[in-house]
């Protein structure tokens, strides 16, 4: 718990730099917007409806939405619009916010008491007069709801900015549910929320304070969220040595976690201040190390072959590593360093007294049984190229199928939820829950070598490269398999520094606590 907490301050910097900075930009769009949709019926109509409609789609999806459209804005303008990190995580937060101030500022000026408007109108008070003077002070109240509202709607969906490469306190959740690490999960959820009920608390004696003229107040409980923010944004204010500082990013589960700690301990070593950025999927990935947002990551051959460069034919494995870094450098720019030395393929498994008793060893053997049986697979790989060509080589035909996340997906098949899994071959939970990994006699699940990829403003630089080098070739599948395992298994868990430092010393590269 405590190596929880001392990634706290940081984590909740950000993540209060990134909700106060959509909760602004929401309010800048949103006052004039309500104001403007209060007078005009029709136009709330469909303002409120707009705002309603942004809130029927998960927020995780909107911001992974975000990412393309981003994408191909940079490229219309020529580059230099970041589709990673802050700006769709602020974009998406912005929309999401909208609603409650929106819908609060039409409620409460249609609230307002008819003879108090035309007692302001009897006066000779002009528009702005009577906006300010009489209709802002009555419906301040409400108004301040919706803005407290919208606070701890943001706060709280700032945590999936994580999936979009922001750091927040997602970081500490979605690491800790994907390596079952229990201790960073608590301190991510309890952070935010008393990020959360610490903003709602200010803004609610702010609330407070207007209804009973108490400016000073106001001014007070506003300075400190303005200070709190400013605070917050010090680690992003320019400064020197950008070139030594990298971004090495992971995918999200365990043996990406420790292979990019791997990485950060070499680019460390050599000299660069070294940042991560978790829990990004892989068409998020490949972007952002194209794009320059991630300056190295881990991906996998097969990955790239079918997700990326659309092939669906299975060739040997050589001549697919050679496709792959011909293919990413012409189209991205983007260099592969070299292979690991292990592959993380696509791998069918069973419980090994199941897969015994109904007598199923291959994919074919799985055909006729499918109807039967349940499907667990990881989060994408339904969605995958890979699972379209191993339905047209197998007719496979399950009861059901269901996306868990890597870790929640070995538990289902141990719960019995799940009969088959889409598993990873360099699992260690494989051999140490006895399970059998069915055969591929026909070949369709192409070869998933572990690659570096790095992005094209590093392919020239040697130190980065000399850093990295000595990974190359240097990994086998029983190391990986044993470290993942280290991080997966129940008893005795270890974090992925951990793990990673364990990897190095494996290898044979000393780390650096030993050096």
């Amino acid at each position: 718990m405590s190596d929880a907490l001392a990634r706290v301050p940081a984590l909740a910097a950000q993540h209060l730099l990134l909700a106060m900075a959509a909760l602004a930009l929401a309010l800048l769009i949103a006052l004039p917007l309500g104001v403007r949709a209060a007078r005009a019926p029709r136009l709330a109509g469909v303002v409120l409806g707009a705002a309603s409609l942004i809130q029927t789609i998960p927020s995780l999806a909107l911001l992974a939405l975000f990412y393309p459209v981003l994408l191909w804005v940079s490229s219309l303008v020529g580059g230099g619009v970041p589709a990673l990190g802050f700006l769709p995580a602020l974009l998406a937060l912005t929309l999401y916010a909208l609603l409650p101030i929106v819908r609060n500022l039409v409620t409460g000026f249609a609230a307002l008491d008819p003879a108090v408007l035309e007692a302001a109108d009897g006066i000779g008070m002009t528009p702005a007069q009577k906006l300010a003077r009489v209709e802002a002070p009555l419906v301040l109240p409400i108004a301040m709801a919706g803005v407290r509202t919208a606070a701890v709607w943001t706060i709280g969906a700032a945590t999936l900015s994580t999936t979009v490469g922001q750091p927040s306190l997602g970081d500490l959740i979605f690491a800790g549910l994907q390596t079952q690490a229990w201790a960073l999960v608590i301190a991510g959820c309890v952070s935010s929320a008393a990020l959360a009920l610490g903003v709602d608390a200010l803004l609610g004696l702010a609330e407070r304070a207007a209804g009973r003229r108490r400016w000073g107040m106001v001014a007070a409980a506003g300075g400190a969220l303005l200070a709190a923010t400013v605070l917050a944004s010090v680690p992003l204010w320019p400064r020197g040595g950008h070139d030594r500082t990298v971004v090495v990013g992971a995918k999200n589960f365990s043996e990406q976690y420790i292979l990019a700690r791997l990485i950060g301990d070499r680019l460390t070593r050599a000299g660069y201040t070294v940042r991560y950025r978790d829990g990004l999927g892989s068409a998020v990935a490949f972007g952002a190390v194209a794009g320059g947002d991630i300056d190295v990551y881990v991906d996998y051959a097969g990955t790239i072959w079918g997700a990326e460069m659309k092939r669906q034919d299975v060739v040997p494995r050589a001549q697919q590593l050679r496709a792959v870094a011909e293919w990413t450098r012409a189209t991205h720019g983007v260099t592969l360093l070299g292979t690991l030395g292990f592959e993380n393929a696509y791998a069918f498994a069973m419980r090994g007294a199941d897969a015994r008793a109904r007598g199923i060893a291959t994919l074919d053997d799985l055909v006729p049984a499918a109807p039967r049986l349940a499907l667990g697979a990881d989060l994408e790989f339904l969605d995958r190229a890979e699972w379209a060509a191993i339905r047209r080589a197998y007719p496979l035909r399950f009861a059901s199928a269901t996306p868990y996340s890597p870790t929640f997906m070995y538990r289902a098949l141990e719960s019995g939820r799940a009969d088959v899994i889409s598993a990873f071959s360099s699992d260690g939970r494989i051999a140490a829950d006895g399970l059998t990994v069915l055969r591929d006699p026909k070949g369709a699940i192409p070869g998933y070598d572990a690659i570096l990829l790095i992005a094209p403003r590093r392919r020239d630089d040697a130190r980065f490269r000399a850093a990295l080098a000595p990974l190359v070739g240097r990994i086998p599948v029983d190391a990986m398999r044993a470290a993942n395992y280290r991080v997966d298994r129940d008893r005795d868990k270890q974090t992925p520094e951990a793990a990673a430092r364990w990897l190095a010393a494996r290898i044979g590269l000393a780390s650096p606590s030993e050096e």
